[in-house]
């Protein structure tokens, strides 16, 4: 294992607004939460020598202070406080105890599930929980023990020992020692096997005292008094600043000639260094390098470049579309993701059939922190600073750039100004590796805006086509649908990644179907997941906060109501005759069906006659993947003008997480997912022409506006079962929901994203 050298940051005054606001906090600006104490950086010890560790998640001092290492990346979902919050649930710690740190790229720090430190499908808290909660109840184990030797406790008196707010008590004898006189006894000295903590009996829901309960988030002050450091704050000695010039196309382009003349006129200027990149994540990048990074953007301008602009240069996003509708077309393209039946016989002999295309735009994450990762060479070590949610997989690129063994990289993770799946990617190391390699010098790269949008792993467009049919009674006995996309995961170039094909012709990509694999009854059913090859080379795609379900459940819930309104039936009563938890189905329809009431009752949906104008819609999803549900349903209430704007008036969604951790935070994050999906469907789009994005800025590329934002009303069903994710699910469930209430008000069906004023009104009936 390679050792992680601390490097020690420079000595002198700090200029920097972190330490600006740490001095206005001084000064008396202190925003809340002043009984808990700051967190520990990424780099910072766990405890000292003396420390008791019972797992790698965490550690407790002679302080009897708690520091857990958190494995996820935080971007402001609060994750680490959530791991923390298991751990002290089983431990029995006082919260005001208990800290958090974040995880370096060393390997025991791997996902105890996934085998890789990555952030994202809303995985985190469902398949860490029981990991992390038998790793509190171990060291609560053995701090017993110790305290049995300890205060001289007959070992049979064990079982009457009681753990709360970092004490050891045995009420008959009234003996009483803290965590932190347990720790500094010396008697601290059982393990466990994998099989012991395995036979560990967990708490149950009844016994919980701090799961469900929402205790201050531990990141919160280090925010807030600006202590906490993300990647853009990395200060190093002698480091000097990146500004990248990219080329004129997204991907495919390479460097003609630079001529650096009027470049060497900047005051600091140090160098041009044009990528040569192994690892393929960028091309025909250039980054002017200088002492600041102000002389590093002047340089940057200056430069002259000539290009090569490759074989994407022609790319628009019409010939995208007209790729994916040519591929769907053809019979035989593509994988088979579900195939239940026989489709072509359902459909032939159906009383009625329905087809339909739907499609979904070029989206970007625009994350509000900028991408930025500094490097530095000390000995044979690389060290990267920077926020990252996939650290197994950026370890390996930033290694493959500078040409070396991964285990000679040491990612330091820090808190992430936003993510939504952008940082799962590592292009902002390259840049720093090579320049710092080209320069001997620490290189801190800072993206532009600019550099982000047009340079972003963007979800991709999708073309899908959906063929159903309904027997005489208005059951929907058919369907087939087919997905045509990039394969953002096929990218990674990780095979455990992909998935085989349910007739095993080959290995798809799963992440660009999920959702289709819905839990409604239908006897025959196909979905065909197709490789958009054009879109694989011209706009390589990443995964986006909802991944799949984004789009695919765009397209099975519209369905589901145009099929509804085909049998002539309500299209809530339609999909709940759907959830009938046959087969395969059992268990989770009936939850999905649940969501589905409980939304319907808050919203009223059904309740009332509403104005002229005004509709309310439905959808009900299982975001993320089948086998890691979070059942969310959606009711939008909507009003629209003869313009064909859209207000919308009322969200209303409903999500079963099983067990929820930290309430409020739960319905922060659903709050957060649906106004997300919210302007996923109504005014985000990326358009790409001759090979290039042509949004580059928040002028050009809309986001939702404080002034669109409609009500939003929570319901979370909380029933004791397994915990699930609730960052993402509430994104996938509003576009379809607003797109049948249109329908409902209107009867406009829309079948693109984002939806326009002009497409309504185009599609209204006269």
């Amino acid at each position: 294992m390679n050792q992680h050298v601390k490097v020690t940051p420079p000595q002198g005054a700090d200029l920097s607004r972190r330490s600006f606001l740490v001095g206005t906090a001084a000064a008396g600006l202190v925003l809340g939460y002043s009984s808990v104490p700051g967190l520990l950086g990424a780099d910072q010890a766990v405890a000292a020598p003396s420390a008791f560790e019972p797992s790698v998640w965490y550690a407790i001092g002679p302080d009897g202070l708690v520091t857990v290492t958190c494995g996820k990346a935080d971007m402001g979902q609060h994750i680490a406080s959530t791991m923390a919050q298991i751990i002290c649930e089983e431990l029995g710690a006082s919260w005001r105890d208990m800290r958090v740190q974040l995880a370096s790229n060393d390997p025991k720090f791997n996902d105890p599930v996934l085998g890789a430190q990555i952030t994202g499908g809303s995985w985190s808290t469902m398949m860490n929980f029981d990991a992390m909660s038998r790793a509190g109840a171990a060291g609560r184990i053995a701090l017993v023990d110790a305290a049995v030797a300890a205060m001289g406790v007959p070992p049979y008196f064990k079982d009457e020992l009681v753990v709360r707010d970092s004490r050891v008590t045995h009420p008959k004898t009234k003996k009483s020692m803290s965590f932190a006189e347990i720790v500094k006894s010396g008697k601290l000295t059982k393990t466990f096997t994998p099989d012991e903590l395995k036979a560990i009996k967990l708490k149950t829901p009844d016994q919980y005292t701090m799961i469900g309960v929402s205790v201050p988030q531990l990141d919160i002050p280090s925010k807030t008094n600006g202590s906490a450091k993300y990647g853009i704050d990395t200060m190093l000695p002698g480091m000097v600043y990146g500004k990248i010039v990219m080329p004129p196309v997204r991907y495919g382009a390479s460097v003609k000639s630079i001529d650096d003349t009027d470049a060497k006129k900047v005051p600091g200027f140090i160098k041009a260094v044009v990528l040569d990149d192994k690892t393929a994540t960028t091309t025909g990048w250039v980054v002017a390098v200088a002492s600041t990074y102000a002389n590093a953007r002047k340089a940057a301008a200056a430069l002259k470049i000539s290009y090569n602009p490759g074989p994407n240069a022609d790319v628009s996003s019409e010939s995208l579309l007209a790729e994916a509708k040519r591929l769907q077309a053809q019979g035989d393209s593509g994988l088979f993701f579900v195939k239940d039946g026989d489709t072509s016989a359902a459909l032939d002999g159906a009383a009625k059939v329905l087809e339909a295309e739907y499609t979904t735009s070029i989206n970007i994450h625009a994350p509000l922190e900028p991408m930025n990762a500094t490097a530095q060479l000390q000995g044979d070590i690389w060290h990267i600073y920077s926020g990252n949610q996939f650290a197994t997989r950026s370890g390996a690129i930033a290694a493959g750039a500078a040409g070396v063994d991964p285990k000679y990289v040491v990612m330091h993770q820090a808190w992430l100004g936003g993510g939504f799946g952008r940082r799962l990617d590592a292009d902002m190391m390259v840049p720093a590796v090579l320049a710092a390699k080209a320069v001997g010098k620490p290189v801190k790269v800072i993206y532009s805006r600019e550099d982000d949008m047009t340079m972003d792993f963007s979800r991709p467009l999708t073309f899908q086509k959906v063929k159903a049919g309904l027997d005489g009674d208005g059951k929907l006995i058919a369907m087939e649908h087919d997905v045509v996309s990039a394969w953002p995961t096929k990218r990674w170039g990780i095979p455990d990644f992909l998935s085989p094909s349910v007739d095993k012709k080959g290995a798809l990509d799963a992440f660009t179907v999920n959702g289709a694999d819905f839990f409604y009854s239908v006897p025959n059913h196909n979905v065909r997941a197709i490789l958009n090859e054009m879109a694989q080379n011209a706009t390589p795609s990443g995964q986006l906060r909802s991944v799949a379900p984004g789009w695919t459940f765009w397209a099975v819930e519209s369905m589901i109501d145009e099929l509804a309104h085909a049998a002539g039936q309500d299209p809530a009563q339609f999909r709940i005759g759907l959830l009938d938890g046959k087969g395969k189905n059992d268990g989770g329809a009936q939850r999905l069906r649940n969501t589905l009431l409980a939304a319907m009752g808050m919203a009223g949906y059904g309740a009332k006659q509403l104005p002229k104008g005004e509709g309310m819609g439905v959808a009900c999803v299982s975001s993320q993947e089948r086998a890691s549900a979070s059942w969310t349903a959606c009711v939008a209430h909507v009003a629209v003008a003869p313009s064909g704007e859209v207000k919308v008036k009322k969200l209303t969604v409903a999500t079963d997480v099983g067990t929820q951790v930290h309430p409020d935070n739960i319905r922060a994050q659903v709050e957060g997912a649906a106004l997300w999906g919210l302007s996923l469907a109504m005014v985000e789009k990326a358009t790409l022409k001759h090979g290039a994005i042509e949004q580059t800025n928040f002028d050009s590329y809309h986001v939702l506006r404080m002034s669109q934002v409609p009500e939003v009303a929570v319901s979370v069903i909380a029933n004791g079962e397994k915990a699930t994710g609730v960052g993402e699910p509430a994104v996938t469930v509003v576009a379809p929901a607003l797109g049948n209430a249109i329908f409902n008000a209107c009867g406009a069906r829309l079948r693109s994203l984002p939806i326009t004023a002009e497409a309504v009104k185009a599609n209204m009936k006269a």
